[in-house]
């Protein structure tokens, strides 16, 4: 069968996109870091730009650039210290009568379903109490010990954690010079369409960045003042925590429901602290996820809100942590390639027949 020169490059060209989706999948446990460092190039590259225009060298630009977003992220990570250090005395007080909850509560549920066990509460309370207890020597120790036992996970980590604002310096560095050079890559009869795309792709993609950034503000705010009606006094800190972690999907709002619940449970010891943050969470999530996003992220990159939860699933379950984070960007590109392409599609002979 003979083929077209048009056909010829159609199918080259699909060639290499899915080639480059098979390499990306392949790599996705050692693209992470790089994933992360280019979403936050692209996000972060207008401030550059605006700085370098006004005479700031470059070099200064970008490391200015870097420390801002540094400092923020410890801010938000430094919203844990007074959450840890109210909780940590609490708990200790608060073993004993957890201890003796646990023995009068879960041992009589369990034989309920047939499930006869007797809890050594002594023992746990021990070592409940030797663990919060702990000096800064103990913790690292315990710390060194589970990255001998789990040394490729902490290692990952500690990897990504490094190498993320190496490789975010270096992407802001060279931003132009890349740019210049993936247009350069593109033939010149197809550069006109290529520069369009791009343009909306940007459009789009700045939309996206501004609806995510409303939602974590929006969260933030609804979060805390949930918290502070039913009367918790880590309110602030849990609430700003949880709303701005959001931008990591689903593990940052695990983390900050997390605290959420021990902060219930250590500040009023019963049912009152589950079932506020219960309450509080669950209308939160839906907020969240049946309005907000759908509305201020979904609708800004084209997506309907089924479309935005298979999108995170999806790109979740083909490369893992990384594909969430970069699930709704990419999603806004292949919106923006599956319109075009319908376009093309409405025009061309194949529908006309």
């Amino acid at each position: 069968m003979n083929l077209s020169s048009t056909q010829r490059r159609t199918l080259s060209w699909l060639a290499l996109g899915l080639a480059a989706l098979a390499l990306l999948w392949l790599l996705a446990p050692v693209l992470t870091p790089f994933l992360i460092g280019a979403v936050l190039a692209y996000a972060l590259h207008p401030a550059v730009e605006r700085l370098a225009k006004r005479r700031v060298p470059r070099v200064l630009a970008v490391l200015f650039v870097e420390v801002v977003v540094l400092l923020a992220v410890t801010a938000v990570l430094l919203l844990m210290v007074p959450i840890l250090s109210k909780e940590i005395p609490l708990l200790r007080e608060q073993v004993p009568l957890l201890a003796k909850t646990l023995k009068t509560s879960v041992e009589p549920w369990l034989a309920q379903f047939g499930i006869h066990v007797a809890l050594d509460v002594d023992s746990l309370q021990q070592l409940a109490l030797k663990t919060l207890n702990a000096n800064f020597e103990d913790w690292f120790a315990t710390i060194v010990l589970s990255a001998r036992i789990g040394g490729s996970i902490v290692l990952t980590i500690l990897g990504t954690v490094v190498l993320v604002p190496v490789v975010l310096f270096y992407l802001l560095m060279d931003w132009p010079r890349l740019t210049l050079r993936m247009q350069e890559m593109v033939p010149p009869r197809l550069r006109p369409g290529f520069h369009g795309f791009m343009s909306e792709c940007d459009t789009v993609l700045g939309q996206y960045l501004r609806g995510q950034l409303l939602v974590m503000l929006a969260m933030a705010a609804f979060y805390s003042v949930g918290l502070a009606l039913f009367g918790f006094d880590l309110a602030v800190p849990v609430g700003v925590f949880t709303g701005l972690a959001m931008f990591i999907p689903y593990l940052g709002f695990g983390l900050g429901m997390l605290l959420a619940l021990l902060a219930g449970i250590l500040q009023f010891a019963n049912w009152y602290g589950l079932v506020a943050v219960a309450v509080v969470y669950g209308f939160g999530q839906m907020l969240e996820g049946f309005f907000l996003t759908p509305r201020l992220v979904g609708e800004r990159i084209g997506l309907s809100p089924l479309a935005v939860i298979f999108a995170l699933l999806a790109f979740g379950h083909l490369f893992g942590f990384a594909g969430v984070l970069i699930a709704l960007p990419v999603s806004a590109v292949l919106v923006v390639a599956a319109a075009r392409l319908r376009d093309w599609y409405v025009q061309s002979r194949l529908y006309g027949a």
